[in-house]
């Protein structure tokens, strides 16, 4: 076993646990040292016993957090998740490979990759699509969560079936439940007539629940109570209607996190989470760019020759915060400013942030006052975007919560600048 922070200023730092206690802080003398100034010098002691763990808080300023509850000293299992000051430490396995052998595939559904990172992607969505387990899909925005989804469902048994996407970031609070289970007529106001909800209109088939972290914590239990039943009762109604769903959820952060902050149910992440998957983000297999742009280019009849030259030197250069979907835009943005273009070297190819002056904005003084102020006012939201979702690892809600703004305000800023779909 081992201690390690899987989100914070020190992530990725890690210690075995054995048999003598593992201390964690910011003293040099601790076990596991920390940067984090919100963590005291030595915050909270773990000790493996016959029963699991203890957590001993060891009188710190700023407290330990289980599941969203300050704790003195607790007994916890392997997966345990605490916070500390601004980090997140787990308890679990020290990592071992599954030895899956990597897909002979070099497309899945409408996935494209060479990389091994993908090629093992493959593999697991192969077998994941052999079971009826649930599966749980983590990954930035535009990293492919709903096309590995759909990859898994026609690969099924259930691929004559429907499948049913349900955005759950997307949708106001209110109108969560009613899409989820339907309703009845005269449920609330505005509800004119009957309708069938997501459970329904997927049965027989898939149910993919995208941003599944978004859902209200009340509502999380009548999902659990619905996966384990497999029965749904409508808003406003009294009958309930059995229903055969695999479900496929998706979010764009460790939701194990959520889980530690208090805002998912534990028991509806183990229920979610049977067969858990990460998928890689762009940054990390660049060897997958001139397949996957190629690919987006056929896609909008661009028969593409050499993919090399300044132009992909660029595109190989760039964080990609959006990933996929970025590229996407970035390549519909070029087709759309280059109409007589023959191939991809003569694509007028424009990345957020290029173009600006030394201090990072160009003002265009040749251009009427308000033109030119509401250029400058795109330009800096573009940019503060970018930096703003790569620094938070493409995680919208994060990014919301260090910007200060609402979270579906920062959604509409962000497809406003093609930074996700």
């Amino acid at each position: 076993m081992q201690v390690v922070i899987v989100d914070g200023p020190d992530m990725g730092r890690a210690v075995a646990l054995g048999r003598a206690p593992v201390v964690v802080g910011t003293d040099p003398s601790c076990d596991l040292t920390l940067a984090d100034p919100r963590v005291s010098r030595r915050h909270l002691e773990i000790t493996a016993n016959e029963a699991g763990f203890e957590v001993r808080d060891l009188e710190s300023k700023n407290g330990t957090l289980f599941e969203g509850a300050a704790i003195g000293a607790a007994t916890v299992g392997a997966g345990a998740t605490l916070r500390l000051g601004n980090s997140y430490l787990r308890i679990q396995p020290e990592p071992h490979g599954l030895a899956l052998p990597p897909s002979e595939r070099r497309r899945l559904g409408e996935l494209v990759g060479e990389s091994l990172a993908m090629r093992e992607l493959f593999t697991i969505l192969e077998r994941a699509a052999d079971s009826e387990v649930t599966v749980l899909l983590e990954g930035e925005t535009g990293t492919g969560k709903e096309l590995s989804a759909r990859a898994i469902h026609e690969l099924g048994a259930r691929r004559r079936g429907p499948m049913v996407a349900l955005d759950c970031g997307a949708l106001p609070e209110g109108l969560v439940e009613s899409e989820l289970f339907g309703h009845v007529r005269g449920a609330f106001t505005g509800a004119m007539q009957a309708r069938q909800g997501a459970f329904v209109r997927a049965s027989g088939g898939t149910l993919f629940l995208d941003e599944v972290d978004s859902l209200p914590v009340p509502l999380q239990s009548r999902l659990l109570r619905a996966l384990e039943s497999r029965r749904v009762r409508p808003v406003g109604g009294d009958d309930e209607a059995e229903v055969d769903v695999r479900v496929i959820a998706a979010c764009q952060r460790d939701l194990s996190l959520a889980v530690a902050r208090g805002e998912f149910r534990p028991d509806l992440y183990y229920r979610l989470s049977v067969l858990r998957v990460v998928l890689p983000p762009l940054r990390a297999r660049r060897e997958d760019l001139v397949a996957t742009i190629r690919e987006l280019l056929a896609r909008r009849g661009f028969a593409a020759d050499a993919i090399t030259g300044p132009n992909f030197e660029r595109l190989l250069a760039y964080p990609w915060p959006g990933n996929v979907r970025e590229l996407r835009n970035v390549l519909d943005r070029a087709l759309a400013l280059s109409p007589g273009a023959r191939s991809f070297a003569e694509l007028r190819v424009s990345l957020p942030g290029e173009g600006a002056s030394d201090d990072g904005l160009a003002i265009r003084t040749d251009l009427p006052y308000a033109e030119a102020k509401q250029r400058l006012l795109d330009a800096f939201e573009a940019r503060y975007l970018a930096e703003l979702l790569a620094r938070n690892d493409g995680n919208v809600s994060a990014a919301a919560r260090e910007a200060g703004i609402d979270r579906k305000h920062l959604r509409t800023l962000l497809k406003k600048h093609s930074l996700i779909g």
